[in-house]
Protein backbone atom coordinates (compact mmCIF):
# COMPACT_ATOMS: atom_id res chain seq x y z
CA UNK A 1 0.00 0.00 0.00
CA UNK A 2 1.54 3.04 -0.83
CA UNK A 3 1.56 6.23 1.89
CA UNK A 4 -0.83 8.20 0.43
CA UNK A 5 -3.62 5.45 0.70
CA UNK A 6 -2.55 4.81 4.09
CA UNK A 7 -2.81 8.30 5.14
CA UNK A 8 -6.04 8.85 4.00
CA UNK A 9 -7.13 5.32 6.05
CA UNK A 10 -5.02 6.61 9.21
CA UNK A 11 -6.99 10.12 8.65
CA UNK A 12 -9.96 8.67 8.60
CA UNK A 13 -10.09 7.13 12.02
CA UNK A 14 -10.03 10.44 13.66
CA UNK A 15 -12.52 11.43 15.87
CA UNK A 16 -14.75 14.77 14.70
CA UNK A 17 -13.26 17.84 15.41
CA UNK A 18 -16.05 21.09 15.93
CA UNK A 19 -15.88 24.26 15.68
CA UNK A 20 -15.96 25.80 18.43
CA UNK A 21 -16.80 29.57 18.99
CA UNK A 22 -17.09 31.34 22.10
CA UNK A 23 -18.50 34.38 23.16
CA UNK A 24 -17.36 36.50 26.57
CA UNK A 25 -18.32 39.78 26.48
CA UNK A 26 -16.61 42.33 24.25
CA UNK A 27 -14.46 39.44 22.65
CA UNK A 28 -15.36 36.51 20.72
CA UNK A 29 -12.87 33.14 20.28
CA UNK A 30 -13.43 30.86 17.42
CA UNK A 31 -10.81 27.35 17.26
CA UNK A 32 -9.56 25.83 14.20
CA UNK A 33 -8.65 22.60 15.09
CA UNK A 34 -8.48 20.14 12.26
CA UNK A 35 -8.08 20.02 8.54
CA UNK A 36 -8.70 22.66 6.56
CA UNK A 37 -11.20 20.93 3.73
CA UNK A 38 -14.85 21.29 2.53
CA UNK A 39 -15.71 17.76 2.98
CA UNK A 40 -13.20 16.56 5.79
CA UNK A 41 -12.54 19.13 7.81
CA UNK A 42 -12.70 22.65 8.87
CA UNK A 43 -14.80 24.45 5.86
CA UNK A 44 -14.84 27.84 4.71
CA UNK A 45 -18.44 27.93 5.55
CA UNK A 46 -18.37 27.00 9.13
CA UNK A 47 -15.83 29.61 9.72
CA UNK A 48 -18.43 32.27 7.81
CA UNK A 49 -20.85 31.05 9.86
CA UNK A 50 -19.00 31.25 12.84
CA UNK A 51 -17.43 34.78 11.89
CA UNK A 52 -20.96 36.06 11.51
CA UNK A 53 -22.24 34.46 15.52
CA UNK A 54 -19.39 36.47 16.43
CA UNK A 55 -21.42 39.65 15.55
CA UNK A 56 -20.22 43.24 16.70
CA UNK A 57 -17.68 41.63 19.11
CA UNK A 58 -14.41 44.06 19.47
CA UNK A 59 -12.30 41.24 19.07
CA UNK A 60 -12.16 37.97 17.74
CA UNK A 61 -9.49 35.53 18.76
CA UNK A 62 -8.43 32.64 16.18
CA UNK A 63 -6.92 29.62 17.98
CA UNK A 64 -5.56 27.19 15.48
CA UNK A 65 -4.21 23.91 15.01
CA UNK A 66 -4.13 22.72 11.98
CA UNK A 67 -1.96 20.49 9.35
CA UNK A 68 -3.54 22.84 6.59
CA UNK A 69 -5.65 21.69 3.60
CA UNK A 70 -7.53 23.03 0.66
CA UNK A 71 -5.64 26.50 -0.26
CA UNK A 72 -9.07 27.60 -1.55
CA UNK A 73 -10.85 27.07 1.51
CA UNK A 74 -8.39 28.38 3.19
CA UNK A 75 -8.59 31.65 1.15
CA UNK A 76 -12.41 31.85 1.57
CA UNK A 77 -11.22 31.68 5.37
CA UNK A 78 -8.68 34.37 4.54
CA UNK A 79 -11.99 36.68 2.80
CA UNK A 80 -14.01 36.16 5.80
CA UNK A 81 -11.55 37.47 8.71
CA UNK A 82 -10.46 40.02 6.60
CA UNK A 83 -14.35 41.31 6.64
CA UNK A 84 -14.68 41.13 10.12
CA UNK A 85 -15.21 44.56 11.35
CA UNK A 86 -13.23 43.95 14.62
CA UNK A 87 -9.62 43.23 15.67
CA UNK A 88 -8.64 39.54 14.96
CA UNK A 89 -5.55 37.89 16.75
CA UNK A 90 -4.33 34.42 15.81
CA UNK A 91 -3.21 32.16 18.17
CA UNK A 92 -1.01 29.43 16.95
CA UNK A 93 -1.27 27.10 19.75
CA UNK A 94 0.49 23.53 18.26
CA UNK A 95 0.63 23.15 14.39
CA UNK A 96 0.19 25.91 11.97
CA UNK A 97 0.94 24.46 8.16
CA UNK A 98 0.63 24.95 5.07
CA UNK A 99 -2.70 26.60 4.31
CA UNK A 100 -3.64 27.44 8.09
CA UNK A 101 -0.39 29.61 7.97
CA UNK A 102 -2.32 31.69 5.52
CA UNK A 103 -5.32 32.00 7.81
CA UNK A 104 -3.29 32.91 10.63
CA UNK A 105 -1.30 35.80 8.43
CA UNK A 106 -4.75 37.66 7.61
CA UNK A 107 -5.08 38.03 10.88
CA UNK A 108 -4.40 41.66 12.47
CA UNK A 109 -1.58 40.37 14.97
CA UNK A 110 -0.01 36.64 15.39
CA UNK A 111 0.43 34.89 18.25
CA UNK A 112 2.05 31.97 18.72
CA UNK A 113 3.18 29.15 21.66
CA UNK A 114 6.63 28.24 22.70
CA UNK A 115 6.75 24.68 21.77
CA UNK A 116 4.33 25.01 18.44
CA UNK A 117 5.62 24.39 14.88
CA UNK A 118 4.85 27.02 11.80
CA UNK A 119 5.51 25.53 8.42
CA UNK A 120 5.38 26.65 4.67
CA UNK A 121 6.00 24.53 1.63
CA UNK A 122 4.87 24.47 -2.21
CA UNK A 123 1.43 23.61 -2.90
CA UNK A 124 0.72 20.12 -4.35
CA UNK A 125 -1.75 18.52 -5.82
CA UNK A 126 -2.97 14.93 -7.30
CA UNK A 127 -3.52 14.79 -11.22
CA UNK A 128 -4.41 12.55 -13.72
CA UNK A 129 -4.27 12.78 -17.35
CA UNK A 130 -2.00 13.15 -20.13
CA UNK A 131 0.78 15.33 -20.50
CA UNK A 132 -1.35 18.31 -21.62
CA UNK A 133 -3.06 17.98 -18.17
CA UNK A 134 -0.09 17.06 -16.31
CA UNK A 135 1.21 20.94 -17.30
CA UNK A 136 -1.75 22.75 -17.17
CA UNK A 137 -1.81 21.55 -13.69
CA UNK A 138 1.69 22.88 -12.73
CA UNK A 139 1.05 26.20 -14.22
CA UNK A 140 -2.10 26.23 -11.95
CA UNK A 141 0.46 25.28 -8.60
CA UNK A 142 3.03 28.17 -10.02
CA UNK A 143 -0.11 30.53 -10.23
CA UNK A 144 -1.11 29.34 -6.18
CA UNK A 145 2.25 29.35 -5.40
CA UNK A 146 2.49 33.47 -6.30
CA UNK A 147 -0.28 34.33 -4.40
CA UNK A 148 0.92 32.63 -1.20
CA UNK A 149 4.20 33.77 -1.53
CA UNK A 150 2.98 37.43 -1.86
CA UNK A 151 1.23 37.06 1.59
CA UNK A 152 3.97 35.56 3.18
CA UNK A 153 6.22 38.33 1.97
CA UNK A 154 3.54 41.14 2.98
CA UNK A 155 4.11 39.64 6.32
CA UNK A 156 7.76 39.25 6.74
CA UNK A 157 8.96 42.07 4.51
CA UNK A 158 11.53 38.98 3.44
CA UNK A 159 12.58 39.06 -0.05
CA UNK A 160 10.52 37.20 -2.25
CA UNK A 161 13.31 34.57 -3.35
CA UNK A 162 14.18 34.10 0.28
CA UNK A 163 10.50 33.11 0.58
CA UNK A 164 10.49 30.87 -2.13
CA UNK A 165 13.31 29.14 -1.27
CA UNK A 166 11.96 28.53 2.40
CA UNK A 167 8.82 26.80 0.75
CA UNK A 168 10.61 24.77 -1.75
CA UNK A 169 12.74 23.17 1.26
CA UNK A 170 9.93 22.27 3.21
CA UNK A 171 10.57 24.80 6.18
CA UNK A 172 9.54 24.59 9.92
CA UNK A 173 9.68 27.12 12.42
CA UNK A 174 10.09 26.77 16.29
CA UNK A 175 8.02 29.99 17.85
CA UNK A 176 11.72 31.88 17.88
CA UNK A 177 12.66 31.17 14.26
CA UNK A 178 8.96 32.61 13.54
CA UNK A 179 9.26 35.70 15.68
CA UNK A 180 13.04 36.32 14.01
CA UNK A 181 12.04 35.77 10.44
CA UNK A 182 8.35 38.16 10.77
CA UNK A 183 5.88 35.54 10.30
CA UNK A 184 4.51 36.32 14.04
CA UNK A 185 4.17 39.06 15.93
CA UNK A 186 4.76 37.82 19.43
CA UNK A 187 5.67 34.19 21.18
CA UNK A 188 2.64 33.85 24.13
CA UNK A 189 3.65 34.05 27.64
CA UNK A 190 2.76 30.63 28.49
CA UNK A 191 4.72 27.34 27.33
CA UNK A 192 2.66 24.48 25.90
CA UNK A 193 4.27 21.24 24.19
CA UNK A 194 3.04 20.95 20.80
CA UNK A 195 0.61 17.89 20.09
CA UNK A 196 -0.23 16.22 16.95
CA UNK A 197 -3.35 13.59 16.11
CA UNK A 198 -2.78 13.57 12.54
CA UNK A 199 -0.59 10.91 10.33
CA UNK A 200 2.20 13.62 8.85
CA UNK A 201 3.97 11.17 6.88
CA UNK A 202 3.25 13.45 3.67
CA UNK A 203 5.53 15.93 4.97
CA UNK A 204 9.07 15.06 3.85
CA UNK A 205 10.54 17.39 7.03
CA UNK A 206 8.35 17.15 9.94
CA UNK A 207 9.64 17.30 13.14
CA UNK A 208 10.07 13.78 15.13
CA UNK A 209 7.66 15.98 18.28
CA UNK A 210 5.02 15.63 15.98
CA UNK A 211 5.60 12.26 14.39
CA UNK A 212 4.07 10.53 17.24
CA UNK A 213 0.21 11.14 17.51
CA UNK A 214 -1.01 12.61 21.21
CA UNK A 215 -4.34 13.39 22.59
CA UNK A 216 -5.46 17.05 22.08
CA UNK A 217 -7.41 18.85 24.48
CA UNK A 218 -9.57 21.44 23.36
CA UNK A 219 -10.00 24.31 25.47
CA UNK A 220 -13.70 24.20 27.04
CA UNK A 221 -15.37 27.63 25.95
CA UNK A 222 -17.70 29.43 28.40
CA UNK A 223 -20.39 29.49 25.42
CA UNK A 224 -20.25 27.06 22.39
CA UNK A 225 -22.54 27.67 19.53
CA UNK A 226 -24.20 24.32 18.56
CA UNK A 227 -24.34 25.30 14.70
CA UNK A 228 -20.59 25.62 14.57
CA UNK A 229 -19.91 21.64 14.64
CA UNK A 230 -18.83 19.94 11.54
CA UNK A 231 -20.49 16.67 11.10
CA UNK A 232 -18.02 15.99 8.40
CA UNK A 233 -15.85 12.77 9.04
CA UNK A 234 -12.40 14.22 9.48
CA UNK A 235 -9.34 13.00 7.06
CA UNK A 236 -6.38 14.83 5.83
CA UNK A 237 -7.69 15.51 2.07
CA UNK A 238 -5.18 14.20 -0.79
CA UNK A 239 -6.57 15.23 -3.67
CA UNK A 240 -6.50 18.66 -3.75
CA UNK A 241 -4.08 21.47 -3.26
CA UNK A 242 -2.39 21.35 0.60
Amino acid sequence: MNKFAQLYIDNAKRDIAPINLARNGTEASLYIYDVIDSWYGVSAKAVTEAIAEAGDAEVLHVYINSPGGSVFEGRAIMAALSRFKGKTVAHIDSLCASAATSIALACNEVEMQQGAFFMIHNASAAVWGDKNAMRETADLLEKIEGSIVADYVGKTGKDEQQVIDWMNAETWFNADEALEHGFIDRIADTNSKATNKWNLAAFDKAPKALLAPAPEALPEPEKVIPSMTNSNTNKLALIQVL
